[in-house]
């Protein structure tokens, strides 16, 4: 990456939860380590206990030992080295006197950089611009993770088929009552199966979906929208992928069903937007407009936001949402990036329906990694 203004990125984090850092070292750790990225060389300092894993995992120029420079520390006459300090002797051999560090460094670390006579400049998302554009491995890794979200999706949705109404209104499967969490353990034990993991997942029934990052809860009742949203990631190649479903077990209202049409409608259209060089911004404009002239608007209806209030996408990677943004400030997107679009609408007097795909943008268009089914025949299962 092309450096300007300072000599060096510097993170100090856990890589198996800071996605840049992952992305720098293709390396998995559990406790935070030093990066150093000074010109061309990338550079991290390694406990003991992950030296030797490091050696033959990370995808860095040069690993150097953390005990190795405590003893360089001591014999300078600090007792008990810190990180501050570690990364201070590797700074200074390598001359660097100004660093760029991501948004979330530690201020400990940077108010430490900052007396040591350091030039500290923090860069705002992304810290690096070629996360954006995923690689066809990368893009490989996403379509494998989707396909597994496919499969829980499906093993969710036979369930649903499955289950029997009985007098009170309320769906059984073997006897038992079907819950939103008993559906999230049908999902997370397929997605097991395939290596995958998945956190939040949404299973949210009836008026639960007016609020979109409603988990879900409690049972199920006929002839009302089930949201059912699953992004997981994959535990060998740590990137994500995100898919949304609207069902209902046995019949729709009219107006849920009109709401279904003109989701899938915008949602075609925003598809169609997207390519090489568009707007994020312009095309969720052009999704909100498709939804207005079917009739369905967006505001605060009885101190209650309703309508589509959230935005038509996001970048999908190793973090599960990234820029680029397909909302109402935007992006341009670019060859490479993978995005979702996910329209949906929100009424109180007839519930919740969001439909969300997985593509790829390319120079003519797009991609579309998602394979399973979403037209209108969709939307009531018998």
């Amino acid at each position: 990456m092309e450096q300007t203004g300072y000599d060096a990125i510097v993170m100090i984090s856990t890589s198996e939860i800071d996605s840049n850092l992952y992305y720098a070292t293709s390396f998995a750790a559990p406790d935070p380590f030093i990066f150093v990225q000074a010109g061309a060389e990338k550079i991290i300092v390694m406990s003991d206990l992950e030296l030797d894993r490091a050696r033959s995992q990370a995808r860095v120029d040069t690993i150097l030992s953390y005990s190795a420079y405590e003893g360089r520390a001591r014999q300078k006459g600090i007792d008990a080295p810190s990180l501050s300090d570690i990364l201070d002797l590797v700074l200074r051999e390598r001359g660097v006197r100004s660093v760029s560090v991501p948004g979330s460094f530690g201020i400990e670390y940077a108010d430490s950089l900052r007396a040591r006579g350091y030039t500290v400049t923090v860069k705002r998302e992304p810290l690096f611009e070629a996360r954006l554009v995923k690689s066809d491995d990368e893009i490989r890794a996403i379509d494998a993770t989707q396909r597994a979200t496919e499969q829980a999706i499906h093993a969710a949705i036979s369930a649903i088929r499955a289950a029997k109404v009985e007098h009170d209104g309320l769906l059984y499967l073997d006897g038992e009552l079907l819950t939103a969490e008993a559906l999230r353990k049908i999902m997370h034990a397929t997605l097991m199966e395939h290596e995958c993991i998945a956190q939040h997942t949404i299973v949210a029934p009836g008026l639960q979906g007016l609020d979109p990052h409603h988990h879900g809860q409690g049972p199920i009742r006929a002839h009302e929208s089930i949201v059912i949203d699953l992004f997981p990631r994959s535990e060998r190649s740590r990137y994500f992928a995100d898919m949304s479903r609207t069902v209902v077990k046995g019949k729709a209202s009219p107006k849920l069903r009109a709401m279904y049409r003109a989701v899938f409608n915008a949602q075609e259209r925003g598809i169609e937007l997207i390519r090489d060089g568009a707007d994020g911004k312009a095309i969720h404009a052009e999704v909100n407009a498709i939804l207005e002239k079917d009739g369905f608007t967006t505001g605060m209806i009885g101190g209650r936001m309703q309508g589509f209030f959230h935005g038509t996408g996001h970048g999908v990677g190793l973090d599960i949402h990234e820029p680029p943004r397909i909302n109402k400030t935007g992006g341009i997107l670019r060859t490479g990036h993978v995005v979702t679009v996910e329209p949906g609408l929100y009424y109180l007097d007839a519930g919740a329906i969001r439909i969300e795909d997985l593509v790829v943008v390319t120079a003519a268009g797009c991609r579309n990694l998602t394979n399973f089914p979403k037209g209108i025949g969709e939307l009531e299962i018998d």
